[in-house]
């Protein structure tokens, strides 16, 4: 399988962390936190934690507060379908790819749900052919990219579609919820919204740089579940978030590759870049402890982190395409997200 196009989409409104610390304390939320939630809020959204600003679907940072099911479910079901086309449409543009040529649509997303699911939308905006097959994922959170590329890969490899479309896109602003948490708290400041996508096929694209999918592996921790996952309360996406979660990703990162490269025949020595999922600043310092990275090697997800936050499961799009965009040096490259389940997924990537 190649990889013959990216194209990535964010929200037009940009927010600086600072605006954010301004606008929470003017709201009704932050007056029914503890002092100690407060000075959480405030760290976050002015320290030093890798972000400096974030693409979110809103018209003001005022209405990241309107928190209730129903405004929560109208801004996914607004902006989703709209950023996954951008994304899509800047990647059929990449591949130089007709979207008539378009055989499969997969969309992954574990912000919101809508039925028919998003490929529907997606499908119509896009001006895809109608027995276009379409599936739609949940329940992946920041993992999700490959599973879905995977997917993608099964589907060129049965013969059954010769170009997919691959997309994930997260409006995590409509994932937001306050309490007294840290987990919760945390992920409110870190969190951004956004789409990417890609064009796969069994052919090379003759006009861009050779990106062929070698190999993939997942690994499932289903007993450190509880240290990073979405719960429903009143109705509402909370997010689950744990201070081990940097450390896990580290760990399982680490064991995934090791597996990957042995199953592979490669040598961690071939390896020329990195794309990571962007997951935090703790989370990018742990996988460069654990695997004996340097700042360079992470430099594309610190990119995407700093710029845009983290997206959730686009974050791995926009890395290569950073990497992409800097001409970065051919050779194998590793790509790897991770996230709920606990689960890590990584590919071997040929790129010339």
């Amino acid at each position: 399988m190649f990889i013959t196009g990216i194209g990535t989409a964010a929200p037009r409104q940009r927010y600086k962390q600072s605006e954010g610390w301004e606008t929470v304390q003017q709201t009704v939320q932050f007056t029914q936190l503890t002092s100690r939630s407060k000075a959480i809020l405030r760290k976050v959204l002015t320290g030093n934690n890798g972000v400096e600003t974030r693409h979110l679907a809103l018209s003001s940072l005022h209405e990241a507060f309107e928190i209730n099911p129903d405004i929560l479910h109208q801004r996914f079901a607004r902006h989703a379908p709209q950023l996954a086309a951008e994304a899509a449409e800047e990647a059929l543009k990449n591949s130089q790819t007709d979207r008539r040529e378009i055989d499969a649509v997969i969309i992954s997303t574990c912000t919101g749900y809508i039925c028919p699911g998003l490929t529907s939308y997606v499908s119509e905006k896009l001006g895809l052919k109608p027995d276009v097959f379409a599936l739609d994922l949940v329940g992946q959170g920041c993992g999700a990219a490959l599973p879905n590329m995977r997917a993608g890969e099964a589907l060129l490899a049965s013969g059954r579609s010769r170009r997919v479309l691959s997309i994930c896109v997260e409006v995590c602003s409509a994932a937001m919820f306050i309490d007294d948490d840290p987990g919760v708290l945390i992920s409110a400041c870190l969190f951004g919204d956004g789409s990417g996508a890609a064009v796969l096929s069994n052919e090379p694209n003759p006009n861009n740089r050779r990106i062929e999918w070698k190999v993939c592996n997942t690994m499932l921790a289903a007993k450190d579940r509880e240290f990073l996952r979405f719960e429903m309360v009143h109705g509402m996406l909370r997010n689950v978030l744990r201070p081990e979660v940097p450390m896990l990703a580290a760990e399982n990162a680490d064991k995934l590759l090791r597996e990957t490269l042995a199953r592979a025949g490669v040598t961690r020595g071939e390896i020329k870049n990195w794309i990571w999922h962007a997951g935090g600043r703790d989370v990018l310092l742990a996988l460069q402890e654990k695997l004996g990275l340097s700042t360079m090697d992470t430099r594309w997800s610190a990119e995407v982190l700093r710029e845009y936050g983290n997206m959730s499961s686009p974050c791995v799009y926009f890395a290569l395409q950073n990497a992409l965009a800097e001409q970065a040096g051919g050779g194998v490259w590793w790509m790897c997200s991770f996230g709920a389940g606990f689960s890590c997924h990584g590919a071997l990537l040929e790129v010339s």
